[in-house]
């Protein structure tokens, strides 16, 4: 679990969260593809592989108290069918 200061509003993480995350593990985490992008380009095909690991992953879109869940979030945020 990321901490609440290194996780984004609206789903992700933040700047200062990719930073945490690189300093503490070495991993380069870019950021989401959120643009409009040219069909068959690298970004298009990182989007398409994001949707398709994230939306295959158990869990549910709202909470109990009907607010969207950090992997709604993220579906919402990269733009996901």
């Amino acid at each position: 679990m990321v901490l609440k200061k290194h996780q984004s509003p609206s789903g992700g993480l933040s700047e200062a969260g990719r930073k945490y995350y690189k300093r503490t593990t070495g991993a380069n985490l870019k950021k989401p593809v959120t643009g409009k992008v040219k069909a068959g380009g690298k970004a298009s095909k990182r989007r398409k592989s994001f949707c398709a690991r994230m939306s295959g992953v158990k869990g549910p879109l709202k909470d109990t108290k009907g607010r969207p869940t950090r992997k709604a979030l993220a579906l919402r945020k990269w733009k996901c069918p």
